[in-house]
């Protein structure tokens, strides 16, 4: 068995995938070897494996503050929500097909089946293991038949830290009230906690922590002060708008060259395509949420979805295909990305039911293309060159596709070449993707993560109308925002005793 320590939360956005991602961090810089493991997750934002397996992508984040790979091992469940009671599961990097909540507690055995091989085989390469808890261990409802929180924990006999957020209030109800919902193994299995979130002057939480200490008999292990611009890939839901005073200032951004608007979609997914133009300082940004008026903009962009047929009636209903037709007729930019290239199309088959109950459905009819389902799902990373109108020479391009509609781009010169080799540089093209319009206003593709090079982001930003755009290096801005965090946790957190409880 490897040394192994979980991170628990009291609640859903505590910061354990922050925590962990930052100890990774800290623990490769000490000379460590370390692999971080979620043994189910719940999200919408995936990333794509090296074995072409679909994971969390907050395990991909994970791994790469690890210096290690990604793989299908590290996020073994993987729930992919199309509805208010169903999910698409994905085990092992692999679609299984969809179950609604009650199926899927029947199906659970198989799941952990899958979580204890995924962890047995990390566990014979890496000597040390950083496990994330999913929501809470609180949660009476779920604790049959658990592989997320306790019951992992307990089947493995590792430590667990109990993280709360501090932002939020109650903190202390969080932790004495987790502790109380836990059998007494359970709560012996908590070596410590970790505050997150805190603002102010620590001189005036020290009488509650000694409080929580003497209450509990367990020691807080340190309390982390709330960073400001600290910008990670999200687990799964598009972050709140927190005052920030590292980043462009509303009213700044409002001044911005370029607005850019998105519907935040009821099923969005993967909506993290979007970063590079929230964090770029010549962009101002927009979600447009339920019942919001859609402001004028010079780039509209339709993001991915785990469900298209909901979504595409939720953009019916929130009126955003007039909008979007007087947006091109006044020469404004649209892009489409797997699931809003979809949508954008004349027509979408889903003959087996993979995403709804239609098995037909008319599109929004922007372009001139017909989109099919089928059951297999294409999960693979991409590299290549991008060709748009106006360039002199194409751009690299790399990404990743998880979709499984095909869609019929017979009518369209293909404005993508994928090399052949995946995220290779082979010269020699294979496969292609994603179409522009004859007018050069709309551009399509399957093509996660699209806007993450600094070339393709600069080369898609004059596209659309910003001229001499700056260069935005959203990797570049993910290591630094690893090593900030790292060297945070390295001043807040007793690293002392978390080794001791890593090699106990």
């Amino acid at each position: 068995m490897p040394h192994t320590l979980m991170i628990q939360g009291c609640t859903s956005d505590a910061g354990k995938s922050t925590l962990v991602a930052g100890l990774c961090r800290v623990l490769v810089r000490r000379g460590f070897k370390v692999a971080p493991f979620k043994p189910q997750n719940m999200a919408l934002n995936s990333a794509v494996t090296a074995e072409g397996g679909e994971i969390g992508r907050a395990q991909a984040l994970q791994a790469q503050a690890a210096h290690i790979a990604p793989t299908v091992h590290m996020n073994p469940v993987l729930l992919k929500p199309n509805s208010d009671t169903g999910a698409q599961v994905i085990l092992q990097g692999q679609s299984i097909g969809n179950l609604n909540a009650l199926d899927y507690q029947a199906y659970k055995p198989k799941a952990a089946q899958a979580v204890f091989d995924s962890f047995h085989i990390l566990s014979t390469q890496y000597p040390l293991i950083v496990v994330e808890g999913a929501g809470s261990p609180a949660e009476i409802n779920l604790r049959q038949g658990d592989i997320a929180n306790m019951g992992f924990a307990e089947a493995i006999d590792c430590p667990v830290i109990l993280i709360a957020d501090i932002d939020k209030g109650g903190v202390f109800a969080h932790i004495v009230g987790t502790l109380a919902c836990l059998s007494e193994s359970e709560r012996n299995r908590i070596k410590g906690f970790v505050i997150n979130r805190f603002r102010g002057d620590i001189a005036l939480l020290q009488d509650g922590l000694d409080w929580l200490e003497q209450q509990t008999g367990k020691p807080v292990l340190g309390v982390l002060p709330y960073l400001h611009g600290l910008h990670l890939d999200a687990e799964d839901a598009v972050a709140s708008n927190h005052p920030d005073t590292n980043t462009p200032t509303k009213t700044a951004k409002l001044t911005a060259k370029l607005k850019v608007v998105c519907p935040l979609l009821p099923h969005i997914s993967n909506h993290t395509d979007l970063d590079p133009l929230t964090h770029h300082p010549q962009v101002n940004f927009q979600w447009v949420k339920h019942n919001e008026p859609i402001p004028p903009a010079d780039l509209v962009i339709l993001p991915g979805s785990k469900n298209v047929a909901f979504d595409l009636n939720f953009l019916n209903q929130q009126d955003w295909l007039p909008y979007l037709q007087k947006h091109l007729r006044y020469g404004g930019k649209l892009i489409g990305i797997c699931g809003g290239l979809q949508m954008l199309g004349q027509r979408i088959e889903d003959p087996d039911q993979i995403e709804s109950d239609q098995t037909e459905l008319p599109g929004l009819a922007l372009m001139n293309y017909t989109t099919r389902f089928y059951p297999q799902k294409q999960l693979i990373n991409r590299s290549g060159l991008l060709q748009l109108p106006g360039l002199v020479s194409p751009v690299k391009i790399a990404g990743y596709e998880i979709h499984q509609g095909i869609t019929d781009f017979s009518h369209y010169t293909p404005t993508i070449q994928w090399h052949n080799n995946d995220m290779g540089d082979n010269d020699d093209m294979s496969d292609t993707d994603g179409a522009i319009s004859q007018d050069n206003q709309i551009f399509v593709t399957y093509c996660h993560g699209l806007f993450d090079q600094p070339e393709t982001l600069t080369a898609l930003l004059n596209w659309a109308g910003l001229v001499n755009a700056e260069t935005f290096d959203l990797n570049q801005q993910r290591e630094q925002q690893l090593n900030r965090l790292a060297d945070t946790l390295d001043a807040h957190l007793d690293m002392d005793k978390i080794l001791d409880l890593l090699h106990s």
